[in-house]
């Protein structure tokens, strides 16, 4: 008996760990989708990480791509309907050259977007900025930057993406009447060292720009380096878009004049437990315009200490 019973026990080990791989496969799947690797995308993630504790029973997963092209952005999601996934959140590189491969994705598992939408997509719904306004509002801080008017230059990775062309969009309609005028708008397809170099050449050679707008989480730190650089503190003034370390640093160091920033940690956690809805059937969070938009705040030297702190919290390994 005594001997049945010790044979028993390995069997039972074993049918209990084939259930709990069994479990483990039974777990749906949501990625999240990303543009570029950033700090922005970082804090989205902390928002993913708040809805995978409250939801257990899914596996939540962010994807960065090894480089910021819709062409890996395809590759990636091609990999996530093979394994078959539940639901996927992007923010789109060229929504406008990527329907096809949206409208598939659509098809297969739930789709929304984030960060930057993909309206002639079937997405589901948009979560994120309204990036016209968040233009609008950048464009205020370039006026107050600027008082006695002049040229502003902006930089951006490119301007196929939707956020992009929106943010230039409202800055033009927030300059409107004004005595600034839109120098240019240099793009540098998410390279680093090519987005320094931007600024660099407009430093060299075109010594009348008053200000200088960053419009994705990367370009404004470049800036602010370039400017020291070329020793232009103070005669350039730099606006900018989101929260990397080297923004909140120059805009507390009085050298970058404020920053317009966006909610990512929602578009995580927001993207995350609004599919889970979807999935159960619930649709009635998606408004009829399907955009649930995440307001923006102004960061300045009023209130980037505060921030900061935010911030490091934010950011620590988890």
């Amino acid at each position: 008996m005594k001997r049945r019973a010790l044979l028993a026990a390995p069997a039972a080990i074993a049918l209990a760990a084939t259930a709990r791989g069994a479990l483990a496969q039974e777990k749906k799947t949501l990625a999240f989708v990303v543009n570029v690797s950033a700090d922005f995308w970082t804090i989205a993630r902390r928002g993913i990480e708040k809805a995978n504790r409250e939801n257990p029973q899914y596996n939540m997963e962010m994807i960065v791509p090894a480089q910021a092209s819709a062409a890996e952005q395809r590759r990636i999601v091609d990999e996530l309907l093979a394994r078959k996934v539940a639901g996927i959140a992007i923010s789109a590189i060229n929504p406008a050259n990527s329907t096809d491969m949206l409208n598939r994705a659509a098809s297969q598992a739930v789709l929304f977007t984030t960060d930057s939408d993909a309206p002639a997509s079937n997405r589901a719904v948009y979560i994120g900025t309204d990036n016209v306004a968040a233009g609008r509002e950048a464009g205020k801080q370039i006026k107050a930057a600027l008082p006695e008017g002049g040229k502003a230059m902006l930089f951006v990775g490119t301007m196929d993406a939707d956020n992009a062309r929106e943010r230039v969009q409202g800055i033009r309609e927030a300059l409107q009447g004004s005595n600034i005028t839109i120098a240019d708008i240099r793009t540098d397809e998410s390279d680093m060292a090519r987005a320094k170099r931007n600024v660099e050449d407009v430093l060299a050679r075109q010594s009348d720009i008053g200000v200088m707008a960053g419009l994705w989480a990367y370009n404004t730190p470049q800036i602010y380096q370039a400017v020291k650089a070329a020793g232009r503190e103070g005669k350039v003034k730099i606006v900018g878009f989101d929260e990397d370390g080297l923004t909140l640093r120059g805009i507390a160091e009085g050298l970058i004049h404020s920053t317009v920033v966006q909610q990512p940690f929602e578009f995580g956690y927001l993207s995350m437990v609004n599919m889970i809805k979807y999935i159960n059937g619930d649709k009635s969070f998606i408004p009829a315009n399907k955009q649930i938009i995440v307001p923006t705040r102004i960061i300045d030297k009023s209130n980037v200490r505060d921030f900061q702190g935010q911030m490091r919290e934010l950011l620590q390994t988890r």
